[in-house]
């Protein structure tokens, strides 16, 4: 564990990534909102992110509720799971197969493998190391539960027991990931190798049936996750159609090769290894003939060597839900895919090494310092690896680096950019995303968002629907075009896009703000004041849309609960200068004149050129006969903008009474 945790220390300082991380925790309201009623009626219900894991969603919002919004205690627990899944490892199989040593060095290998990188230092796979956590707990409680089959003082009681928390445990680490849905076939190929299970009962019957029997509660189990599974993620559209049986069987056999590869030297590790569509025939023949050699190698040897027929058949079984027999998501494969399946490589491999010590003792200082080697090297490639995760930058231009065709790298990459002001950069990536891929919905999207940033609706538009085309139904894009065409004024059209959204994710917050400010332009402001709330609800703590709720309730003269909405909006987000002016002028209208005018004060100080706020600070100045100040305010108005004929008047009759209050009150 010690060895685990100074490996992965550098994590705790690492930020979150642009990958699936919002969706995750740092963009998700359930999650952000902590552990309440509501909160874990949805982990057990919703298919948010296209994958149902309630028990995952739990963990995250534990940890929010308890660390807040830093991705350092995010990043902590994963390695503090990891680490404890290695001392698990280590303890489960000297408890199976009595070898001290060997138990060891799978799991200091297991550990410090570079694979383990992208599930440890990837917030968003907490699934993975917790998942395998309970992984781990099922094996245990099965061997304490078949060891007490055979044991002389056998009790009936103990052993139900234990199969009773195996079954507990299994049921936990679906709840995780539906990654464990192989669980009962692994435990099979544990009775062979080492629980020894096979071997013939007194009578002379085989107990075959009988182990076959114990293992169909975990398959009912896994049966049901399955279910749930494919139905959540066809639903997301995480489930692709576009390739053929053929070229998802082709992909699946040259991936199990590169799985293996992977593991023995594993470099040039990427975040995502994009999916080719077709493999050339020679790569597909000489993956399959080389799987069916090893295969049946194992299975002649079996007796000789069980090991490695059960390692072997351990990592084949392993990633059967994640081959891509039924493609999901864009990749071809994926390093966190070897969390549980490498288990049984390296079993095979250390125990095959182990093999070479016990031919003479000539050998053991050659095995003992091979694997002090191995050890080292792989440190020291993970050590390099898990750096690349620092930040979405890093992650992704390594990604470019060490794969080809990554449209999936540049576009997140990027976003990235362009969350960093650096839009120039960010448009000459999404622009890359598209070369490689001209009907990427993401690439699409971005590049048409950082369009409408810079004014260019009409050019912003078309991308939108072309990305439409792609992915009908992507709440973000619906939710872009819907704003586009209220910077048009085209506000029929923009609330047609936000019911879209809204209809395919009812808890969009922004999409429910934006609806509502839309509605408001209308004139509908009973309309918008339920979206405001229905975007508050959604998101606890969205300062813009207290704002707005409170520019709604003002325009409809209910000024203290507006007055308290734009306090609300300034607990959350003290700097928003807009919100100060228009509590200035809430204010004004309960004649709390000097509060009014701390306010405008606040609001110019955040942003001096405003001619709003400034207008408002003189019209208040002047009507507590502080004429000087108020031709001041006045002036800068018309210094900001000379052709503000109001301002103009206002300061010419300075002396007469009766002037009006310009109001800001529009959302």
């Amino acid at each position: 564990m010690v060895v685990v945790a100074c490996v992965f220390w550098p994590v705790h300082a690492f930020d979150f990534v642009n990958y699936d991380d919002a969706d995750y925790v740092s963009a998700n309201a359930h999650v952000q909102s902590g552990l309440t009623g509501q909160n874990l009626y949805w982990a057990f219900t919703t298919g948010h992110a296209s994958n149902w894991h309630p028990l995952t969603w739990i963990s995250h919002m534990l940890d929010w509720q308890l660390f807040s919004a830093h991705p350092s205690a995010d990043h902590v627990v994963n390695m503090v799971i990891h680490a404890l899944n290695t001392a698990l490892l280590f303890a489960v199989l000297r408890r199976l197969t009595g070898a001290h040593w060997r138990s060891a060095l799978v799991a200091l290998l297991f550990g410090i493998h570079p694979l383990r990188a992208e599930s440890v230092a990837w917030i968003s796979e907490r699934k993975d190391v917790l998942s395998t956590f309970f992984f781990l707990l099922t094996v245990g409680s099965y061997g304490i539960y078949a060891a007490s089959l055979n044991a002389e003082a056998h009790s009936a009681r103990i052993s139900r027991r234990w199969y009773c928390a195996a079954l507990a445990c299994f049921a936990l680490g679906l709840l995780s990931k539906p990654m464990l849905v192989t669980v009962p076939f692994l435990l099979l190929v544990l009775d062979y190798w080492p629980l020894q299970r096979f071997a013939p009962d007194r009578d002379g019957l085989r107990r075959v049936p009988r182990l076959v029997r114990e293992k169909i509660p975990f398959a009912v189990m896994a049966s049901i996750s399955s279910i749930i599974t494919f139905a959540v993620q066809r639903k997301g559209g995480a489930v692709s159609t576009s390739l053929s049986l053929w070229e998802r069987v082709a992909n699946a056999l040259v991936s199990y090769a590169r799985y293996v590869g992977k593991t023995v030297y594993p470099v040039d590790l990427s975040v995502l290894y994009p999916h080719p569509g077709h493999w050339p025939l020679w790569a597909v023949a000489g993956s399959a003939t080389g799987l069916v050699v090893v295969c049946a190698l194992a299975i002649l040897n079996v007796r000789r060597v069980p090991y490695a027929a059960v390692g072997w058949f351990w990592f084949l079984g392993g990633l059967v839900p994640v081959i891509g027999f039924v493609q999901v998501g864009i990749q071809s494969m994926a390093d966190r895919y070897t969390y549980i399946p490498g288990i049984g490589l390296l079993i095979a491999i250390v125990w095959g090494a182990a093999e070479l010590m016990d031919l003479g003792p000539r050998f053991k200082p050659i095995a003992g310092g091979g694997a002090v080697l191995v050890s080292g090297f792989l440190a020291f490639l993970c050590a390099q690896q898990i750096q690349f995760w620092r930040n979405s930058e890093a992650l992704f231009k390594h990604a470019i680096e060490v794969t080809s065709n990554n449209y999936l790298a540049y576009n997140n990459l990027g976003f990235y950019l362009s969350s960093k002001g650096e839009l120039e950069r960010a448009k000459e990536n999404y622009k890359k995303s598209l070369e490689i891929n001209p009907g990427y919905p993401d690439a699409l999207n971005n590049l048409g968002y950082a369009l409408a940033g810079e004014k260019k609706v009409m050019e912003a538009i078309p991308l939108y629907e072309a990305a439409l085309r792609q992915s009908p139904n992507h709440p973000e894009i619906h939710n872009n075009l819907g704003n586009a065409f209220s910077e048009l004024g085209r506000l029929d059209e923009a609330i047609a896009q936000y019911q879209i959204t809204l209809r395919q994710e009812p808890d969009h917050a922004d999409a429910h703000n934006n609806l509502g400010i839309a509605l408001a332009m209308q004139g509908k402001l009973e309309d918008s004041i339920s979206h405001f709330r229905a975007a508050i609800r959604a998101k606890p703590g969205y300062a813009s849309a207290h704002s707005n709720l409170g520019n709604a309730l003002a325009a409809l003269h209910r000024i203290p609960e507006a007055v308290a909405e734009y306090q609300e909006c300034l607990r959350l987000n003290p700097n928003d200068p807009q919100a100060h002016n228009n509590l200035g002028n809430a204010l004004v209208e309960q004649g709390n004149l000097q509060q009014a005018i701390e306010q405008y004060r606040l609001s110019l100080g955040l942003n001096p050129a405003n001619p709003e706020a400034h207008f408002n600070m003189a019209v208040a100045l002047e009507r507590q006969n502080n004429r000087a100040e108020a031709s001041a305010h006045f002036q800068e108005v018309l210094r900001l903008n000379p052709a503000n004929a109001e301002a103009r008047k206002q300061l010419e009759a300075l002396s007469k009474p009766g002037l009006e209050l310009r109001s800001t009150n529009t959302p």
